[in-house]
């Protein structure tokens, strides 16, 4: 899976590290977690909890969109076999499947090829009766790949807005507060075109907490969020939105422009929606590993957010702590967290992510021999075409030019020439970022 391991794994901690990475994306891997919690035994469909009666519906439909909905449409066709009528979905990289339709689409920005195929769904769901049950599948980059501007909103504006709001650093909440608000499926939509059919909402969370409302900005869910909530969140984050997102906003605050549909809205009478798989179950099977190889695991949190840089420092001091003292748990160890942490960029845009900038700042601060490891799990760091970082403080060869790096938002430039950044091309699943600190016996 990391395709320049060898010149990583220097050493034993090093070796546990990639191996707690590796185990972490591979237990969420889409087709697996479909299939733990989907299952068709005659003409009933099983989901979750949750079961349908595929004879009560004249059409059985799959669209959805994000990065890990590809291996999720691929495990449902092969569930659903011939009682799918058809669908579509729009995902990152290209697939083959059999009878939903599924088109390339644009990360993180919305692109126009990411538009049209979200008016082919919304058709699609238009179409939908109370005969039709619509299975929506939903996973982590949906907020872009489906995209739907709005009322008289452009492709461009979109565009712009989610550009600024990803620069300055705003957490995914507050993003998807706005995204709901600029979109004609996010924010609860998809339940209110697809009624009266029947929704399932299939759901893999790349957020924190696994708030389903955030996930790809809740298409299916109910929204709390209001049109004067996302005014608020340019106002909060010192953000300029272009003028005609400003104009629809206060459309919609003063009441000239419908609200998403609110908890308790019949709409959502014949929608459940069911998590699959989210950061925890990466988590678990990192820790795993680590004890089957010998090392305590020890799992702080799945809720990591703030900046990057910051995040890392708390997390390195727990491990300096275990080595001290044997507080929170004895060496050798391995402490794991998770989460989505956020980068303001401040300096010219240079390369690099929250991870890479996470490796960076915990080795820049380290006073030990714990080695650092930050990936997100889709295998794309921010706008990077790497998952993250590997370091420990001894590599750190130049600290003035490490710490230039990273107050230019540059860390990736400096761990890309120490040979540090660890490569794994898309991955196919997307549940936040994974962080792993390994934590060497001292005696050694």
């Amino acid at each position: 899976m990391i395709q320049n391991r060898a010149a990583l794994a220097a050493n034993a901690a090093r070796e546990v590290a990639l191996d707690c990475i590796e185990a972490a994306v591979a237990a969420a891997a889409p087709e697996v977690a479909t299939r733990s919690v989907v299952s068709r035994v005659g003409e009933t469909l099983t989901v979750g909890e949750t079961t349908y009666d595929l004879g009560n519906y004249t059409d059985v439909v799959v669209v959805g969109g994000g990065k890990a909905t590809s291996g999720v449409t691929r495990a449902l066709e092969s569930i659903l076999g011939d009682s799918l009528s058809g669908g579509h979905v729009v995902v990152e990289q290209a697939i083959d499947t059999e009878t939903v339709r599924s088109s390339v689409g644009d990360h993180p920005l919305p692109s126009d090829r990411n538009v049209e195929a979200t008016i082919d769904i919304l058709e699609i769901v238009d179409d939908a009766d109370e005969d039709t049950l619509v299975l929506f599948v939903l996973t982590g980059g949906a907020s872009a790949l489906l995209s739907a501007p709005a009322g008289d909103l452009t492709l461009d504006d979109l565009q712009t807005t989610t550009d600024r709001l990803l620069s300055g650093g705003v957490p995914i909440e507050e993003i998807n507060a706005v995204r709901k608000h600029l979109s004609d499926l996010k924010g609860g939509q998809i339940a209110r075109r697809a009624a009266p059919a029947t929704v399932a909402g299939v759901l893999i969370s790349d957020v924190v907490g696994n708030d389903l409302s955030t996930i790809g900005s809740g298409p299916s869910v109910p929204d709390e969020a209001t049109y004067e909530d996302a005014l608020d969140v340019f106002a909060q984050y010192d953000l300029t939105p272009p003028p005609a997102v400003r104009d629809h906003l206060e459309a919609g605050r003063d009441g000239r422009i419908s609200e998403t549909p609110f908890p308790g809205d019949s709409v959502f009478d014949r929608v459940t929606n069911h998590l699959i798989g989210d950061n925890a179950t990466a988590l678990d099977a990192a820790a795993a590993v680590a004890r089957e190889a010998g090392y305590e695991p020890l799992v702080l949190t799945s809720r990591l957010r703030g900046e990057a840089r910051e995040v890392a420092k708390p997390l390195v001091a727990i491990a300096e702590e275990a080595t001290a003292t044997g507080t929170p748990v004895e060496p050798p160890a391995v402490l794991l967290a998770g989460g989505e942490t956020t980068v303001t960029v401040t300096g010219d845009g240079g390369q690099g992510g929250p991870n890479q900038e996470f490796v960076l700042s915990g080795a820049l601060v380290h006073d030990g021999d714990a080695v650092i490891a930050a990936v997100d799990t889709d295998g794309e760091d921010g706008s990077s075409d790497v998952a993250g970082a590997i370091a420990d403080a001894t590599v750190v060869d130049d600290r003035e030019r490490a710490r230039d790096a990273l107050l230019a938002n540059d860390a990736g430039s400096y761990l890309s020439q120490i040979e540090a950044t660890v490569e794994t091309g898309p991955t196919g699943t997307n549940v936040n970022d994974v962080a792993v600190l390994v934590i060497p016996d001292p005696s050694e």
